[in-house]
């Protein structure tokens, strides 16, 4: 960082190291809590808090408490929630909220939201708010961070206050302005030197760098930060941009080495039923999204276009955003991806009508990841 500000990945100079995960009290918080299980799995999953039809914004945020829990139980290392605004369909507009909840109904696994879309925010705020939850669970927590807004334009618009700034130029003086407000701190002369983000923690929340353009990697290697990529929005720029990110990744500090995260589609299960209609049901929802629809999808709607001309046309043309079936062949395909991306962790994303068919697909993934790994 120099005077406060991160650079872009259009450019090549490097900035001031943090280290990946936070420091040493931290990482031994967290070998204690893993101890006491076994070693977590390179899993994670993102969750949208995702409304079903005909229940309340309280029964689905109870829900995502148990889809936490039964992965924490499964051996997942990460619980993530996204953050998204303006739709009725969704109950994640306030991702640090449910962290906070997730992780009071939690012990061991990482909790944190995946991520915090930093132009909404300012970011003496999030370095107060993820300073908070660290002091309520310490060495539990993730900050992933991203430039989109994560809804709308006129959403976004009143979110930033009507700021028309391009968010993507002003992201990198953000993220630096964070990373000095979580310990970096800033150069003497800065205005915001005499500022403290309290409380004050020792340590910092697991931060990455989410992207679904090849910005957000590159972004990170510049800046030896982790990183994120989000195959299940852009699978034809995943596999290219998160190598690029290992070959490219600058190190921060000595010793640091590249840390990275793609975020699949997936649904493992032996009915073959439950499996259509998890592949119909994601492919009508971003059809609605682009039509201006944003409410929770009717399960006799899916049923319905899951047996329609439209759908077998869209599965037809699958771009292998979806890995589905068997959770064998499910587990392997993972791996497979994992190895070709060169990526740490495997983020899952099961945006599904039926919670409970969830939580099975989890579990049933991670018994088929022991075997097949």
């Amino acid at each position: 960082m120099e005077d406060g500000r991160f650079r872009g990945p259009a450019s090549a100079g490097r900035t001031r190291p943090t280290g990946r995960s936070g420091n040493a009290a931290g990482r031994r918080a967290l070998d204690v809590e893993v101890a006491v299980a076994e070693e977590p799995l390179p899993l994670a999953v993102l969750d949208f808090v995702g409304i079903e039809h005909g229940e309340s914004p309280t029964a689905a945020i109870a829900g995502a408490v148990r889809i936490a829990q039964s992965v924490e139980a499964a051996g997942y290392r990460r619980y993530w929630v996204s953050e998204h605004h303006n739709m009725t369909s969704l109950a994640c507009s306030a991702p640090e909220l449910l962290t906070a909840h997730v992780g009071a109904h939690t012990s061991r696994i990482r909790v944190g939201a995946a991520g915090i879309m930093l132009p909404n925010h300012t970011s003496l705020k999030v370095a107060e708010t993820f300073r908070t939850l660290l002091a309520m669970y310490p060495g539990r927590i993730d900050l992933a961070l991203g430039r989109a807004p994560g809804t709308d334009p006129l959403t976004a618009h009143v979110l930033r206050r009507g700021n028309a700034a391009d968010a993507g130029a002003e992201f990198p003086g953000q993220v630096g302005e964070l990373l000095a407000f979580l310990g970096d701190g800033f150069p003497a002369s800065h205005p915001y030197a005499r500022l403290v983000a309290a409380p004050v923690v020792d340590e910092r929340p697991e931060l990455f760098v989410l992207g679904s353009s090849p910005y957000g990697p590159r972004f990170a290697a510049v800046n030896g930060l982790s990183a994120v990529f989000a195959h299940h929005m852009s699978p034809d720029l995943a596999f290219d941009a998160l190598r690029a990110y290992r070959r490219e990744f600058t190190p921060r500090t000595d010793g640091a080495t590249p840390y990275s995260a793609m975020s699949v589609l997936a649904f493992a299960s032996a009915d073959e039923e439950a499996t259509l209609e998890f592949r119909a049901a994601w492919t009508l929802t971003i059809q609605n999204i682009s039509r201006g629809l944003r409410e929770p999808l009717r399960p006799e709607d899916v049923r319905e276009f899951a047996q329609s001309t439209q759908f077998r046309a869209a599965r037809h043309a699958d771009d292998g955003r979806m890995v589905t079936g068997e959770p064998k062949a499910v587990a392997e395909r993972l791996l497979e991806m994992r190895r070709e991306a060169q990526v740490d962790e495997i983020v899952v994303v099961t945006p599904s009508l039926d919670r409970d068919r969830r939580m099975a697909s989890f579990t049933a993934l991670a018994e088929a990841w022991r075997q097949a790994a």
